[in-house]
């Protein structure tokens, strides 16, 4: 799937920071910047490398300054903004197209030269090339001159005053850090110069940090004659430099080619997701396996997180070892039932903050089994799922236990263990303790799960279905709303919490989607048709109804404001892929929902090119969903809609 921007698309220089490209290395390592060759978030940077595989970045090339020059004229190709205006470069004035498929292509064309530029990263290695082709058609000669702003900080962090950067032949240092660096071009070294004022208007626009600062001390020319085609190659790494950089750009398309084919989708969407979803793919080396990266670029590997997209990033992907290794990694750090929210970093100790993250884990084993038909990795896994339910029907931390009627309580305090599970201080937006309805769902259905894998595994005592019927029986009792036609969002346990039980939120559409359903065939059909009504957006799902007196239509501003209006209407794209599913369920698979999913689905194409090309972001406004916020690419957002592609394919070919 390929991605074509043309001038109108960066009229103004607003128009043309809002979209960016993404390139990663799983290792937790990116590039990334805008479609205009500006860094417009503190997390942008060409060479963002992980030092310690997944979370220990650390920014070491910013950006590079670009400018072509000929007699009287001196041009720049890049566009940073810069707080003073009149530092602005104007690069976007002469960029003509920007292409983004494989990795990006920017065309310029000026004073008769045309110039190409693209920019890949090598798998496995904190390695950035950049090429640039210089078609010179012109009666003068032109200078190309590259300068590369070096930054050498934890991610999130600026370089201060009074930084050392040591230019040798082929590497700068700094910092106790060592970057390679390989050029077919002229360095110029200069006296260092410490530049500051770096403008980052969409970190600016959410309270983030917003201007940053860098160093410069060196520069690298190529001269272009006139009627000449010249080639600039510039390669920057963490580690010696071994390959050209055409053996980078080869193998990164190569790369992403076999993923697309691997996963055997048609699609060229879904062909494309494919290949987003691996963009969170990383290695650990804390438990040396793989691990799925939240989002990009804010977000780390959460337990809640990795279990949700682990079905779509990596199951329907076709990843079923990197599926089967991310498991193994979860099982080893399971602990009174829980599996971690956070991972050990250092010698920090594992967070377990969840209630979901250990049911969605049976859930992925089965839906790994279900797909490889690795029965022995059923059997592998099944004490740690068996301690999951012994723990959630004892009781465990975060007040985690089950009740007398077989249903789930979790949360308690100020404990947010829901994915809705935002605090500020001692403020809960979104207070969710008592029996969250999804939490029940995942419960319900782990313990069918558990009862399906005992009997194939000859442990079967009845024991799990015995509890199932029971959880079964008190959901349908308690948790629908008759007037409203759909389900409570949580069974509160203190009455000044009750207000909250009957908003109508999305949680509710797990409850079909799920393999293993507690409602009646009209009443899953009543639920997919009020959240249709109170919640679908087509680029996502309401995370609250906009009648409802504490909707926040508009997601944006400082922290606390953003956090207000997180869980209280923001529009989420992940469960967007839950109600297509739910969607197919309730109208049988026919021909007509079908078609209805795939018409819907279209409009996904254009948010793919909004925000981080060819990927999903997280979230948008509640009230007009026109813009993404918060990442601008997200795991579970791709992971989810590449379900339900896979689902529409498999229905297609009678495999359903």
């Amino acid at each position: 799937m390929k991605f074509i921007y043309g001038k109108q698309d960066w009229s103004t220089r607003t128009r043309g920071q809002e979209n960016s490209y993404l390139l990663t290395n799983g290792l937790g390592g990116f590039s990334s910047c805008s479609m205009i060759a500006s860094n417009t978030r503190a997390d942008h940077a060409l060479l963002m490398a992980c030092i310690q595989p997944p979370n220990h970045r650390y920014l070491m090339i910013n950006r590079l300054e670009e400018s072509l020059e000929w007699e009287g004229t001196f041009l720049h190709l890049s566009s940073q903004e810069y707080v003073q205006k009149d530092q602005n470069e104007q690069g976007y004035r002469v960029l003509s197209s920007f292409r983004f498929e494989d990795y990006p292509r920017w065309v310029y064309h000026a004073g008769g030269a045309e110039i190409t530029k693209e920019a890949a990263m090598k798998q496995d290695e904190n390695t950035v090339a950049v090429k640039y082709a210089a078609d010179n058609q012109s009666d003068q000669d032109m200078l190309l001159t590259v300068t590369p702003y070096l930054q050498f900080t934890p991610k999130g962090t600026q370089p201060g005053p009074g930084r050392k950067f040591v230019l040798e032949e082929n590497s700068i240092a700094s910092n106790g850090m060592t970057v390679h660096f390989y050029t077919n071009g002229n360095i110029v070294p200069f006296e260092q110069d410490f530049v500051e004022g770096m403008y980052y208007a969409q970190d600016a626009c959410d309270g983030r940090m917003s201007t940053g600062s860098a160093y410069k001390n060196h520069k690298i020319i190529k001269k272009v004659p006139a009627k000449s085609c010249v080639t600039l190659e510039i390669v920057y790494s963490m580690s010696k430099i071994q390959q050209s950089p055409d053996e980078i750009f080869e193998q990164a398309a190569a790369y992403r080619r076999q993923l697309a084919d691997h996963s055997g989708l048609k699609q060229e969407t879904a062909r494309m997701l494919v290949k987003s979803a691996d963009q969170f793919i990383a290695r650990r080396s804390s438990t040396g396996g793989k691990t799925i990266l939240a989002g990009f670029p804010f977000f780390e590997d959460w337990g809640r997180d990795t279990m949700i997209a682990l079905a779509g990033c990596c199951i329907s992907s076709g990843q079923e070892d990197t599926a089967k290794s991310i498991l193994r990694s979860f099982a080893a750090y399971c602990k009174d039932g829980l599996m971690p929210n956070l991972f050990p970093e250092g010698h920090n100790e594992p967070q377990y903050n969840t209630a979901d993250a250990a049911l969605l884990y049976i859930y992925a084993v089965y839906l790994y089994v279900q797909k490889t038909e690795d029965t022995a990795f059923a059997e592998e896994i099944w004490p740690v799922m068996e301690n999951i339910v012994y723990w959630y029907k004892k009781g465990t931390a975060h007040g985690i236990c089950m009740d007398d009627d077989a249903l789930l309580l979790a949360g308690e305090g100020f404990d947010q263990v829901t994915w809705m599970d935002v605090r500020i201080g001692d403020i809960l937006p979104t207070p969710r303790h008592g029996k969250p309805v999804e939490i029940n769902v995942y419960w319900y259905n782990a313990l069918c799960i558990m009862d399906e894998f005992a009997s194939r595994l000859n442990r079967n005592d009845g024991s799990y279905m015995q509890t199932a019927r029971t959880a079964k029986s008190s959901f349908q009792k308690k948790f629908w709303n008759a007037q409203k036609g759909c389900l409570f969002d949580v069974l509160s346990q203190k009455d000044t919490d009750r207000r909250a039980d009957a908003q109508i939120r999305c949680n509710q559409i797990w409850a079909v989607s799920m393999p293993f359903s507690l409602l009646t065939k009209e009443q899953e059909k009543q639920v997919v048709d009020t959240v249709f009504e109170k919640l679908y957006t087509p680029y996502g799902l309401r995370t609250l109804e906009m009648a409802d007196e504490q909707f926040h239509g508009v997601y944006g501003g400082e922290q606390k404001e953003r956090d207000l209006a997180y869980h209280q209407g923001t529009v989420w794209v992940f469960p967007l892929g839950a109600y297509y599913l739910a969607y197919l369920k309730t109208r049988n698979y026919s021909r007509e929902a079908l078609a209805k999913v795939k018409s819907q689905l279209e409009v996904l194409e254009s948010a793919m090119r909004e925000g981080c090309i060819g990927q999903l972001p997280e979230i948008y406004d509640g009230e007009n969903p026109s813009f993404s916020r918060g990442c601008f690419a997200q795991a579970w957002s791709v992971g989810e809609i590449l379900r339900v592609y896979e689902q529409l394919e498999l229905t297609g070919r009678g495999k359903i």
